[in-house]
């Protein structure tokens, strides 16, 4: 699939190098304004998997500081809602 986030993780900028559209039976590039050549569809989806991976790996990461920064703030005595009011509800 051809996604934004792919042809970005190329280096590419939305409505600058590209424009996407989806008419209901994909996403596809209505416009290429890049100077480069348009990227393969393997190329963006490549791209695109390698983007979910950091962002996956991202997002596991903030997880475990959170729980890491709660733990230590229990280990100091917050209650859980003086917790929750530092964090905003971590």
């Amino acid at each position: 699939m051809i996604t934004s986030n792919g042809l970005e993780k190329l280096g590419f900028t939305p409505n600058a190098d590209f424009v996407l559209q989806d008419d209901g039976n994909g996403v596809y590039v209505k416009e290429w304004n890049s100077g480069s050549p348009q990227p393969s569809k393997s190329a963006i989806e490549t791209a695109h998997a390698e983007w979910q991976a950091e962002y996956d790996a991202e997002q596991i990461q903030i997880e475990a500081d959170k729980a890491s920064a709660v733990s230590k703030l229990e280990a100091l005595g917050l209650t859980d809602a003086e917790i929750k009011a530092l964090s905003g509800g971590l």
